[in-house]
């Protein structure tokens, strides 16, 4: 197709659709429609509309800008405010108005039967009487609710509780175990099966009957399980071992075992020999001398840190009680912690400075210390030996703190004010670790 013919095909088209932004007539239209009016106060409106009426060819790309599009709504007598949907629009009818549901009638109680109305009436009066603590009467009329209506578990509930103030635990033993016949027979709600349990677990416990309440405790929680139980069986369960342990304390079997104990030490059979000692120990738990032989088993079993632990208790029952002290000197000593087993065997010179066992423990430590200050591979050895000063070595903050010692010695006053940091830096220097010039 020629250039001609072309531009001939653009002028017919042009001529077709004239041009909506050109005639006398658009300002006048514009100033006068309120959506518009504002624009032709905008100099940068102005210029683009003169650009369209100039070519209205660049409407195609101007029609992006929402002023084109409200300028030729209103130069072609469209209103923009209004949808252009050709169909009516859709209103939903009004919802109809709910009319109020009549109210079920309520269906009358069944009437209840003669006996069952003077059984309530009794209980209400012994409710009454209860809670003036007026237990005598209370009886009488709980016992006439029982005679005018046997099957009702409550009644034998409150019977119970009325003898449980009463002091007559045995009768409220008695009645709730009652109670519990008639709930069965009678499918009562387990709730209340479990409240006559409960309260017959109160009585034992109130006999100091621990064992038996432990058991009804149990039987109620597994019934119905509430807070209040689970704290009642939790107190039992404490003071039912305690009485247990105090129940086996025996001193003269204690003596016994210890004795048995010994021949077995003296034989080298200390497994066994422990075995004896710890039953001697249960049956007289605050007897010093026990577990220092006990210790002294350990220590052939190489089980230092039992040893220790039994060394610790032996003093702490008995602080002046030589051989405790000695023993737990040893057993430091074997641990490789010299400083400690020092500080115990003077503990036991203390208390006999002549003691020759403790004499020479505490050389040995002290010469075993002497001879490590020029051996700083033994000394790293030993300190490493001791848990105490591994503790100290992973902890960062104290890793932190030997870094800046070794910096800025001064650095150690301001954390020696904490006695915490204190405690360990004082280990570190009496395992040889580190030492201040």
């Amino acid at each position: 197709m020629s250039p001609e013919v072309v531009r001939a095909q653009k002028a017919q088209q042009s001529r077709s659709f004239p041009n909506p932004f050109a005639g006398s007539d658009v300002l006048p239209k514009l100033r006068a429609d309120p959506r518009t009016r504002a624009y032709l106060e905008d100099p940068e409106y102005l210029a683009l509309l003169a650009q369209l009426q100039s070519n209205p060819q660049l409407m195609g790309s101007k029609l992006t800008d929402p002023r084109v599009l409200t300028t030729l709504s209103v130069l072609m007598g469209f209103d923009t405010e209004e949808p252009m949907d050709t169909e009516p629009t859709y209103t939903p009818p009004p919802p109809k108005k709910s009319e109020p549901k009549p109210e079920p009638k309520k269906e009358p109680e069944p009437e209840l039967p003669e006996n069952k109305k003077l059984a309530n009436a009794e209980k209400e009066l012994g409710n009454a009487c209860y809670k003036k603590k007026d237990f005598a009467n209370a009886v009488v009329h709980y016992t006439k609710a029982i005679e005018h209506d046997p099957t009702d578990i409550t009644f034998y509930n409150n019977l119970a509780a009325v003898y449980f103030e009463q002091k007559e635990y045995e009768k409220c033993i008695e009645g709730c175990e009652k109670a519990i016949e008639v709930g069965r027979e009678n499918r009562a709600d387990f709730k209340l099966i479990a409240k006559s349990l409960m309260r017959i677990g109160n009585a034992y416990r109130k006999l100091k009957d621990y064992k038996n309440a432990k058991i009804y405790y149990e039987k109620s929680m597994s019934e119905h399980r509430t807070p209040e139980i689970k704290t009642l069986l939790s107190e039992v369960e404490k003071i039912f071992k305690e009485e247990e342990e105090k129940s086996y304390i025996n001193p003269e079997l204690a003596e016994q075992e210890k004795e048995i104990g010994n021949e077995f030490f003296k034989k080298g059979d200390y497994a066994t020999a422990v075995k004896h000692y710890t039953e001697a120990i249960k049956r007289n738990p605050d007897d010093a001398k026990i577990y220092c032989n006990r210790a002294a088993c350990y220590t052939k079993l190489a089980a230092f840190d039992l040893g220790l632990k039994d060394c610790d208790k032996c003093v702490e029952l008995d602080p002046k009680f030589i051989k405790g002290w000695v023993r737990k000197g040893h057993i430091l000593q074997g641990m490789q912690q010299s400083s400690k087993a020092i500080a115990a065997f003077q503990k036991a010179l203390e208390i006999d400075p002549n003691n020759a066992e403790a004499l020479q423990g505490y050389r040995a430590c002290t010469i075993e210390n002497a001879n490590l200050d020029g051996n700083p591979e033994k000394v790293m050895q030993r300190a490493m030996a001791d848990p105490e000063v591994q503790s100290i070595l992973r902890d960062p903050a104290m890793r932190l703190i030997l870094e800046q010692m070794q910096d800025d010695p001064r650095a150690l006053q301001d954390h020696l004010k904490n006695p915490k940091i204190a405690a360990k830096i004082q280990k570190l220097l009496e395992s040889g670790l580190i030492a201040i010039r």
